[in-house]
């Protein structure tokens, strides 16, 4: 029987173990990567078990906490100890980012199990050429951005390394200053995470860029691989300073993924209008398809 105690945080130490799980069971949406799960540990406060050969990852968000399906082996036994467990601890959402294989398993384990599409956290996968190349119709007013960029601002594009990661993290206070991160709560634990990225850049599995406009650093991307042929993009900032300057640091970030990945998984849009209208302007591939349990209360 599954145990609340059977869970214990999720730290920097645990990088191995997670990656070592993974190699044998990839895993498709960001929810579930290393990378995640620290630098939101400030707010999503991650927790895991392992238990039968399945890492089993449950988040606290304020009072709620949320589990997500058994990572490893299928094991009916083991499912239905958690979902006894996510009802008794959980609200009425008490599995989340079910993928669709896991959804059709967890259908076949528990017929009649009330599994819903949370559109808010589909995850957006391009193929790694189109944001490179920008090829044709599709992107003809994107290129239009870019090259205005291009013209109008003298910029340059280095790897985010030590020598500059004091620059990035004062640019990333004038980003939170120009947002308006302490009136908005999300924004500010997305600048928690992205500090904690930077303070910890070596001991996890990140690359990044900075493009300076005019020599002052204008835009970053931390990226990183998530499987064999998808590299995740994590954070992309920028500032207003000069138009077309997110253009720039995506396709940027793209014509280096590109060498390596056939897609780039950009994350979800979290239900938010604007943002996902950008991300659907950029022409999925695909999505990653994701469900979430309701249970009746």
């Amino acid at each position: 029987m599954l145990r609340p105690e059977d869970f214990k945080p999720v730290t920097l130490l645990d990088r191995a173990f997670f990656e070592n799980h993974y190699a044998h069971y990839p895993q498709v949406h960001s929810d579930n990567t290393f990378t995640n799960m620290v630098c939101w540990n400030h707010f999503a406060h991650y927790t895991y078990a392992y238990v039968e050969k399945n890492i089993i990852i449950a988040s606290t968000i304020g009072s709620i906490t949320r589990f997500r399906p058994p990572i490893g082996p299928r094991n009916p036994a083991l499912l239905r100890s958690l979902i006894r467990l996510a009802s008794d601890v959980s609200d009425n959402e008490p599995i989340v980012v079910i993928d669709t294989e896991t959804a059709v398993w967890m259908r076949e384990v528990c017929p009649g199990i009330n599994l819903i599409p949370d559109r808010n956290h589909f995850e957006y996968v391009y193929q790694a050429a189109d944001l490179a190349e920008l090829p044709g119709k599709n992107y003809l007013t994107i290129r239009r951005q870019l090259n205005k960029f291009r013209k109008n601002c003298i910029n340059v594009v280095e790897p985010i390394s030590k020598e500059n990661w004091e620059e990035v993290k004062r640019f990333l206070i004038e980003w939170c200053e120009w947002k308006g991160c302490e009136g908005d709560p999300v924004l500010a634990h997305e600048k928690d995470a992205v500090f904690f990225a930077i303070d910890h850049f070596n001991e996890l599995p990140l690359e990044g860029l900075v493009i300076r406009v005019f020599s002052k650093v204008g835009a970053i991307a931390l990226y990183e691989p998530m499987t064999n042929d998808t590299a995740l993009v994590h954070f992309e900032k920028g500032l207003p300073d000069c138009e077309g300057i997110y253009k720039a640091i995506n396709n940027e970030t793209a014509l280096r993924l590109a060498k390596k990945f056939t897609y780039i998984n950009r994350e979800s849009d979290l239900g938010v209008a604007g943002l996902r209208e950008a991300k659907l302007r950029y022409h999925p591939h695909h999505m990653v398809e994701v469900y979430a349990m309701k249970r009746d209360l």
